[in-house]
């Protein structure tokens, strides 16, 4: 079975907000199988897989982490909103580019809408500085490829730079961390409103209907990598 389907199978239950022995009841199967599902240390069979899309009301791809998408679509570069006004003509002819800059662009609108929602400037301020800082070390990086470029429009010389953005976005984790643990630094205000940022896959589905279908397949696909560079998924 695939190795999504345990860590779904235990996700859509708790979303639902029902015991394992209320969805075994309903799926006529013993508590205790079910757990053993939940915890991958047994492999159900298609019928099982099937009776628990319909339960659930999602798809079997989306159940066997085959599409990140509940209803088990698979979208093309075409299907998903521009998020910036479908100005991408620039990347005319390259399809990776505008895939790409379309997931991560989407998947931001969600980002700075839960900011928004979650009313704390200290946090929007972290990370804010955070995503800026990535960008502005990617274009750096980008700048360096070719050695006839000029580093004038830059004031932080290349050995410096990737130290200093490192530290600094190392700096804005520390503090969000604090700030979400509800911890005072000079300075910030921590979070009192944790409600703001309560979400599963079906409210953001519904929350977001242009944009979650990005931010779904942008985790996949960093997971994705993450997993093979680290030789494998850890359990949370």
């Amino acid at each position: 079975m695939n190795a999504d389907f345990h860590r779904i199978l235990t996700l859509l239950r708790k979303e639902k907000g029902v015991s394992q022995k209320q969805v075994a009841a309903s799926l006529g199967i013993s508590q205790a199988l079910l757990s053993h599902y939940e915890k991958g240390i047994r492999e159900c069979g298609l019928e099982f897989v099937v009776k628990v899309a319909d339960y659930y009301g999602v798809s079997c791809d989306y159940l066997l982490g085959r599409s990140p998408d509940r209803a088990g679509l698979t979208l093309s570069v075409d299907d998903l909103p521009d998020g910036d006004g479908g100005r991408q003509n620039a990347f005319a002819g390259s399809i990776m580019p505008v895939l790409n800059k379309k997931l991560i662009t989407n998947s931001l609108h969600i980002v700075f809408d839960m900011l928004s929602k979650g009313r704390n400037d200290s946090l929007t301020r972290e990370v804010s500085s955070y995503l800026m800082t990535a960008v502005y070390k990617s274009f750096r990086k980008l700048c360096g490829i070719n050695p006839k470029n000029q580093d004038t429009m830059f004031s932080i010389s290349k050995v410096r730079v990737s130290h200093l953005c490192g530290s600094a976005m190392s700096q804005n984790e520390a503090n969000i961390d604090c700030l979400s643990a509800g911890q005072d630094l000079e300075g910030l205000t921590p979070i009192e409103n944790r409600d703001a940022f309560a979400l599963t896959t079906q409210s953001m589905t519904e929350n977001y209907p242009l944009y979650y279908s990005s931010l779904q397949n942008l985790i996949s696909n960093v997971e994705a990598e993450l997993g093979k560079n680290g030789g494998g998924r850890g359990k949370k």
